[in-house]
């Protein structure tokens, strides 16, 4: 069953039912897409933080169908099929932003980020979608003896809540992870440090359990005499009590003949700090995020914030994006349309918006030196074009280079 039919059977079977009784988990279920997404990963504030800041930052990026000519230059074509689906919503359930937040997230958290193209067909005419897949649900085959077709291909299973779907490389959308084995699958950051990770979750239960016991480790109760293993189980069970029970407050009544001494336990001493911090620093590292997006300003300044934000740009998110690009680029464009020089990018500049005073003089510069037209700094700040607007301007003094002299000439 095709990923639409699957769709219009789980409609009919919502029909059947009240509008009380289906519920989000039904309709992400007869979709496939599994809400157990997080996991003791996403409990770590470091790695909480980094998906956040790559999940979101893709989000934010436009992603537009552009067309390079020797005569125009670049320009955007917004009649083109798969605008709408890019630039607004990819499916009829989920914006731009959800749908690429989402993309981004399944490619760092599981490697690899999945989504069925769908175009539709004579018995069921639409505009065409992206419909995103489990990734824990995708197996990527390699038919490298040519049991399914003449040519060797990259397949996709998808196993779906009726069954699995087998569908080939031009039918789906395949992000990869910055690290892959293969070239065909990638690797997550969250297998590649999994004892970071881990320390990190460990340490953090560590202090919510001294959180618990008053910033008290164990202690040490010391008595003369002997006792059976019974009675030092019964013993210790019963001052156990006492000390967890919050009604008796800091008492903790002991026998006569017994002494209770505390085993603190010195963070400080221990370095824990220090140690859990740098290793928050190696998890953003191997994300590409900068220390100060998850929260550590030691080594930074509101003068140093700009130049690290467009280091993140330079140094991450760009690698991230072409792949991105050239991917849309390579299944949804068709060939005689890379010919002719279309392409589908994402619009980093949105992330380096400046102050409004920077605005004005960088778009004035722009303007003034034949750079862009007036109405085309007019669309960077959402404001309408004007009429005669559509002219570059410049400085008169400026003249090509082999037009020097002419000026001088009767």
């Amino acid at each position: 069953m095709k990923f639409t039919e699957r769709i219009k059977a789980a409609r009919r079977a919502f029909r059947e039912k009240s509008a009380d009784t289906v519920s989000l988990e039904q309709l992400l279920s007869a979709f496939g897409i599994s809400q157990e997404l997080n996991g003791p990963a996403l409990s770590e504030a470091t790695y909480f933080a980094c998906m956040k800041v790559l999940s979101e930052s893709i989000g934010k990026l436009p992603f537009r169908v552009l067309q390079q000519t020797p005569r125009d230059g670049v320009m955007p074509l917004m009649d083109h099929k798969w605008w709408p689906a890019l630039f607004t919503a990819p499916n009829r359930y989920m914006t731009a932003t959800v749908f690429w937040t989402f993309m981004e997230f399944c490619r760092n958290h599981y490697g690899n980020a999945y989504a069925y193209i769908d175009t539709g067909d004579a018995r069921d005419p639409h505009p065409p979608q992206l419909w995103p897949l489990d990734p824990r649900a995708v197996t990527v085959y390699y038919d490298n003896a040519r049991k399914l077709a003449n040519q060797p291909d990259v397949y996709y299973r998808y196993s779906g809540p009726e069954g699995f779907e087998v569908y080939g490389s031009e039918e789906v959308l395949h992000f990869k992870s910055h690290l892959t084995l293969d070239g065909l699958v990638g690797i997550s950051v969250r297998e590649q440090l999994a004892e970071s990770i881990q320390g990190q979750i460990k340490a953090q239960k560590l202090v919510n359990k001294l959180y618990d016991n008053g910033m008290t480790a164990k202690a040490v109760l010391q008595y003369t005499g002997s006792l059976n293993d019974a009675n030092v189980a019964e013993l210790i069970a019963r001052i156990g009590e006492y000390a967890n029970n919050s009604s008796t407050g800091k008492v903790v009544p002991i026998p006569v003949g017994f002494s209770l001494t505390p085993l603190n336990l010195k963070l400080a001493d221990s370095q824990f700090f220090e140690i859990r911090s740098a290793t928050a620093l190696q998890i953003a590292a191997a994300f590409g995020v900068k220390p100060s997006q998850v929260g550590d300003y030691t080594k930074s300044s509101y003068a140093s914030s700009e130049a690290q934000q467009l280091s993140f740009l330079v140094d991450t998110l760009l690698y991230i994006v072409k792949g991105y690009g050239e991917e849309l680029t390579n299944k949804l464009i068709s060939k005689d349309e890379e010919k002719h020089g279309v392409r589908i990018k994402a619009q980093t500049s949105v992330l380096l918006r400046a102050d409004q005073q920077t605005q004005i003089d960088t778009f004035s510069k722009a303007v003034n030196n034949f750079i862009m037209t007036p109405n085309e700094a007019r669309e960077e700040l959402d404001r309408p074009h004007v009429e005669g607007g559509d002219k570059l301007l410049g400085n008169g003094a400026s003249i090509p280079i082999d037009a020097v002299g002419n000026q001088y000439k009767n």
